[in-house]
């Protein structure tokens, strides 16, 4: 047993509240190296001759990375508090007790040498929003997705689709656009529509804001707007607004003012400036987004500029019922900030959806009281790695993703923004080298995983592009020009999730194999009531695969709509790039 290798902490996705009554508890061990796992629990005030009483619960094993096992268990302490410990034997039948005191031959009677959960407070439980779970993203870039109003058009605007974008280009893409092609989205299936910046600013990609009270006039206004948002909620579909508070644009009068006054300024203390003069040619003598001159990094600690943007972020869901805030470059912002941001917005609208731009680990921003989710680009780079460039194994695939899923508490899961390309990246399309069968695959998967998923304007019927700005394209409206059938498998995949409970969110993951030669996976979503098996043939040719868990089993085949019955040997026929989804009863 590698007993350094075996880690649990009590908080975080180790040791959490899924809700009022129900703990999750994991535990890491080295790969391969344990047989079982039972914990060890019982209420700590629980005695009987001077003995703590105690039962043991099997752990299952939920998944493996390529370093590490995962070890789960969903528990129900009968006062909501609990000293627990790991029972670990590994495979040649050895036996130990892990504790938080460490390792021990046999189980420690005194109950302070166990690991504590103190109480389960239900004001503590990590809550978001239950209506996302169910939520189905569409990402509108607005300057690029409809020309309504012409008489909107900035000057020099171009003819739509007349050229390939530059980064300083305008087509004319405005809140009238979306509006009339409402009907597209709804015939989709998709529920919530994720704008980038619709505020004034001076670029096409709207995140230099010069005014953040304001809509951008070649967006529309107000007025506009507001429409824009009753006509979402009237068709069921929530509206998420894009805010920059990192950093602000040029144009922004506050950091002109310091460009105009320097130091005798008022504004000063709202950015970061090291020293006078401000210089803006070169690398500039202040914090930036990244060392981009023209986006002035914020200071959040300074009361103004906090109470400023946050009167921001109230008004936009007091006048607008906005139902979501996507917070852009959220790590490079204080802790502390977003604190008093979560405060603000939720006392205003208590559901309303708080999910920060973060490519990394984001523990530290999920406990609860900064954001309701992230932008899971771990997900994101394990799917286009697999699927898309084909540069990973499916055993590192399978890996990757049982990492992503342990790295956060299931009901943090349960509303993470599952991403495959945005305005940032290239689309998935041009990832996969115009093959759109690994699109497929690709949607299947997303489709079909835990969390809040998001498909970015225009993949859906088959738009591609690389690298920014080449991924901005204007949407393609001509029907004769769009991939159909590539549109009705996204709607198909979205009706199966919103019919079908555990495909969707209420069904738990878990990778039941994989063939690194073949290059397929087999993967379960299941729950007390409901188990759904996926096969993937993620390889150019036709293959046979033997699935041992659907040995004697009848299923019914979602996309075939053919009952099917398994013998002993369970083998399955499946074409190049191939997919099967058993519903099994």
């Amino acid at each position: 047993m590698i007993k350094e290798s075996i880690y649990h902490r009590p908080k975080d996705n180790f040791a959490s509240a899924y809700d009022k009554e129900t703990l999750h508890i994991l535990l890491q061990t080295k790969k391969g190296d344990l047989a079982s796992v039972e914990l060890i629990h019982g209420d700590p005030y629980q005695w009987k001759q001077d003995k703590w009483i105690n039962q043991h619960s099997s752990m299952n094993k939920t998944g493996s990375s390529l370093l590490y096992d995962y070890w789960f268990i969903a528990i129900k302490p009968p006062y909501r508090r609990m000293r627990y410990g790991f029972q670990c034997t590994d495979q040649h039948d050895y036996t130990c007790t892990y504790t938080e005191r460490g390792f021990y031959e046999k189980e420690p009677n005194d109950v302070s040498f166990y690991f504590n959960f103190p109480f389960l407070h239900e004001i503590d439980i990590f809550t978001a929003p239950n209506w996302v779970k169910d939520t189905v993203w569409y990402q509108i870039f607005p300057e690029r997705f409809a020309n309504g109003d012409k008489s909107l058009n900035p000057e020099n605007t171009l003819a739509w689709e007349s050229i390939s974008p530059s980064a300083t280009d305008m087509f004319g893409g405005d809140f009238q656009g979306v509006i009339n092609h409402l009907d597209h989205l709804e015939e989709l299936g998709i529920n919530g529509i994720y704008f980038t910046p619709i505020f004034k600013a001076y670029s096409n990609h709207k995140y230099d804001t010069i005014d953040y009270m304001e809509v951008d006039p070649q967006f529309g206004d107000k007025q506009t707007f507001r429409r824009l948002v009753k006509e979402c909620h009237h068709r069921g579909i929530r509206v998420m607004l894009d805010a920059v508070f990192n950093h602000s644009g040029y144009y922004w009068p506050p950091f002109q003012d310091v460009l105009n006054k320097q130091e005798k300024s008022v504004y000063k203390n709202w950015f970061h400036i090291w020293n006078f003069p401000v210089q803006t040619d070169g690398t500039p003598n202040y914090d930036t987004f990244g060392f981009v001159s023209s986006m002035p990094k914020l200071n959040t600690t300074n009361p103004e500029v906090k109470q400023y943007l946050l009167d921001v972020a109230r008004y936009w869901i007091e006048e607008f019922d906005i139902d979501g805030w996507r917070l852009d470059v959220a790590n490079e912002v204080d802790h502390t900030f977003w604190r008093e941001f979560r405060k603000i917005v939720k006392a205003v609208k208590p559901d309303v959806y708080i999910l920060g731009e973060i490519w990394h680990d984001s523990m530290p921003w999920l406990e609860g009281d900064q954001f309701d989710a992230v932008m899971n680009y771990p997900f994101t780079n394990g799917a286009i790695d697999f699927f898309a460039k084909r540069t990973i194994t499916a055993e590192a695939f399978a890996a990757s993703i049982t990492n992503v899923l342990h790295m956060y508490p299931t009901n943090v899961n349960e509303v993470t923004f599952n991403l495959l390309d945005s305005h940032d990246t290239p689309r998935i399309l041009t990832l996969a080298k115009d093959n759109k069968q690994l699109v497929k695959l690709l949607y299947l998967f997303q489709l079909s995983f835990v969390g809040t998923p998001c498909i970015y304007y225009g993949d859906e019927i088959g738009m591609s592009g690389d690298q920014d700005p080449d991924c901005r394209k204007c949407m393609e409206w001509d029907k004769s020009n769009q991939d159909r059938d590539l549109f009705a498998f996204v709607k198909k995949l979205i009706q199966l999730r919103n019919e079908l409970p555990v495909f969707g969110n209420k069904g738990a993951f878990r990778f039941l194999q994989f063939d690194n030669k073949k290059n397929t996976v087999v993967y379960e979503k299941v729950t007390s009531h409901q188990q759904l098996l996926f096969v993937i043939n993620n390889s150019d040719i036709a293959l046979q695969i033997d699935v041992d868990s659907l040995s004697e089993q009848t299923c019914f085949e979602l996309f075939t709509n053919k009952q099917v019955h398994f013998n002993k040997k369970a083998t399955i026929q499946i074409e190049a790039y191939g997919y099967r989804c058993y519903q099994i009863k």
